[in-house]
């Protein structure tokens, strides 16, 4: 009964990481469009993504230990650098890709806590970083050699913290920083390796800046700031020449700015505007509106066509003369709690999040519905065996259900539960749907053509229930519970047939599909396979050396099962010998909850950061 050593994952193979659905929108300026005008570069998580602009074709950049904060391209598009954050007190790396070869030329540490922000020299002879708050200096490094040249605070002790950098579009050794009441111009004195700056005066407007972009000809700059306004500084006398607007500025701030061949500037806000305005007056002249504050823009060539990225994790194309959005690229901008795909069928699959519920085109990556509920969070989904409805459970203690082609509200079960609906399972006939609470009670409902009757109510569990699964027959079902409990209920004489106990928070189960044994595993790392018959524990393996396994699936044959947790890692194990046969590293938060498709194609796991991945299922089936 000793848990037997799992195998390590030196010597495995890797699962082939096919796609990835997720876009980090928090991140200021992520989203960036490579020069080549045919890639997006983005980041997510841990992992630097580079995807095509016309054909779905995505690489990955793996190797930052912690989620990226900051991401920079130069000039040529030769180069990738990006940052990310650690833990407090320990050096964050900035990594030097060669964008061509898709691999790593240097890891640049020096900063303390996270990168703030990256900018490549016109020349690419330089790459200076920003550390963050807690670090507080600037860098320059020297990309030919892969080494710093010299280092200073960045901005004086009276001021706040700087943010933002841009450097100078024509001199390799001019560059701007920018941030909370300060505006700084230094100049890189290579012979002694020195940086020195000099303050902008902005008379007695006080701004915490944002954003700077930089003139083509560098005879000046401009900032956007947090106030709404912007403001146009000489880049020779240090000087501000003007700002506006004066009067309407922009609500929730200027997030992003973009100099435009014109003259014009494209601005955007926190509020989700993208407004086109006069170089000379700021005045807007055409907006529109996008969901989520934008945190991105970024141009396609010459400025006929640009980017727009938002925190709502959505991107948008629009372009120049028609300045109409298109959106292009949605995923979840929250954890995600399930992943469910209909019965018989890998072409589609479910997931479910705060504040909805997305049907996604599996081949094709792309978002086919989108049921919202705005301020809820649901925290399981099922696909009702017919395919008519949607099931899921909300933390208002409501079960709701839509139709699967609309997403029509369908019927609600109002105050299912007390402490929000947890888990829900529905019988292979379509008449009976099984849901546990936060308080740990499990429910039977009866579901008619227009009627939903609760049937019974099983109080074993003493907290949450965490998932439910019922037996192909639809006579028994097997609930876990964060209160070490795995039960096993007869549901025709609704009683307890058996009860499993461990020194765990129970976060999954599956059933063999002979349904002779079930497996569990939860905070405790273990694996554990259980009789069904009296409850007594077959075999215990280790499942994870670090963090608990949140989900489990199951082949139909039951040859393979995968897990996935806390550790990052989607791992395929064979079933009798209860060994590891691969491993996939891909995912940078908490895997939630994992799922082998139909017809075993795909394995598609979900996790705490919204983002989606889809595997290719190893073995040949």
């Amino acid at each position: 009964m000793a848990g037997e050593p799992g195998p390590q994952s030196d010597a495995l193979c890797e699962l082939e990481l096919q796609a990835v659905i997720g876009f980090n929108g928090h991140i200021p300026s992520g989203l960036i469009c490579h020069p080549d005008r045919e890639h997006f570069i983005y980041p997510l998580g841990c992992t630097v993504i580079i995807q095509g602009l016309n054909n779905n074709t995505q690489a990955f950049l793996h190797g930052h230990t912690n989620n990226v904060s900051c991401v920079a391209v130069s000039r040529s598009g030769c180069y990738v650098a990006s940052g990310q954050v650690t833990f407090m007190g320990f050096k964050a790396d900035i990594i030097l890709w060669d964008y061509k070869k898709r691999e790593l030329l240097a890891r640049l540490s020096l900063h303390m806590g996270k990168i703030e922000k990256l900018a490549f020299s016109p020349n690419e002879l330089y790459l200076v970083s920003l550390g963050g708050q807690d670090d507080g200096s600037v860098v320059v490094w020297s990309i030919a050699k892969r080494d710093a040249i010299c280092g200073s605070p960045a901005s004086a002790r009276s001021a706040g913290n700087a943010t933002v950098l841009a450097f100078s579009n024509c001199r390799d050794e001019a560059f701007v920083s920018a941030g909370n009441g300060t505006i700084r111009v230094w100049e890189l004195d290579l012979p002694n390796r020195k940086i020195r700056p000099t303050e902008c005066q902005t008379g007695s407007l006080k701004r915490v800046v944002t954003c700077i972009m930089m003139a083509e000809d560098d005879r000046y700059f401009y900032v956007g700031t947090s106030s709404g306004d912007i403001l146009k500084l000489n880049m020779k006398s240090k000087l501000m020449s003007d700002y506006g607007p004066v009067k309407e500025k922009f609500s929730l701030g200027v997030t992003a700015l973009l100099l435009l061949k014109t003259g014009d500037l494209v601005v955007s806000t926190g509020g989700g505007i993208v407004a086109l305005c006069k170089g000379s007056n700021y005045k807007p002249i055409k907006k529109i509106q996008v969901q989520g504050g934008v945190t991105s823009l970024t141009l396609r060539g010459q400025g006929h066509q640009f980017f727009v990225g938002t925190e709502e994790s959505q991107i948008y194309r629009l372009n120049y003369n028609d300045f109409k959005e298109e959106l292009i690229a949605t995923c979840h901008n929250e954890a995600i709690h399930d992943i469910i795909f209909p019965s018989g069928t890998s072409d589609l699959f479910a997931t479910c999040s705060k504040n909805d519920i997305r049907v996604w085109h599996t081949p094709e990556n792309k978002e086919l519905l989108r049921i919202t509920i705005p301020n809820m969070t649901c925290h399981a989904i099922e696909f009702m065996r017919d395919g008519k409805s949607i099931i899921s459970a909300w933390n208002d203690g409501k079960i709701r259900a839509f139709t699967p082609e609309t997403g029509r509200l369908m019927y609600v079960i109002d105050h299912a539960h007390s402490m929000g609906v947890t888990a829900i399972a529905a019988t292979s006939d379509c008449k009976r749907i099984i849901s546990g609470g936060g308080e740990g009670q499990v429910r039977v409902w009866e579901i008619g053509q227009n009627t939903r009757k609760l049937e019974e109510v099983l109080k074993e569990h003493i907290s949450a229930v965490s998932c439910i699964k019922i037996k192909k027959n639809n006579r028994e079902c097997v609930t876990a519970s964060i209160d070490g409990t795995c039960i096993i209920w007869d549901i025709v004489r609704f009683m307890r047939n058996q009860m499993i106990l461990a020194n765990t928070l129970f976060q999954c189960v599956c059933y063999h599909p002979e349904e002779y044994q079930i497996i569990t595993s939860g905070t405790d790392r273990k694996i554990g396979y259980w009789e069904v018959f009296d409850g007594s524990a077959i075999r215990n393996l280790e499942g994870s050396l670090t963090g608990s396994i949140n989900g489990m699936d199951i082949t139909s044959d039951g040859t393979y099962f995968v897990t996935g947790g806390d550790d990052h890692l989607v791992k395929v194990w064979d079933y009798n010998e209860g060994e590891v046969t691969h491993v996939g590293m891909g995912h940078s938060g908490s895997i939630t909850r994992l799922r082998i498709c139909p017809g075993n194609k795909y394995i598609v796991s979900v996790s705490a950061d919204g983002a989606i991945l889809r595997w290719k299922y190893p073995h040949s089936s």
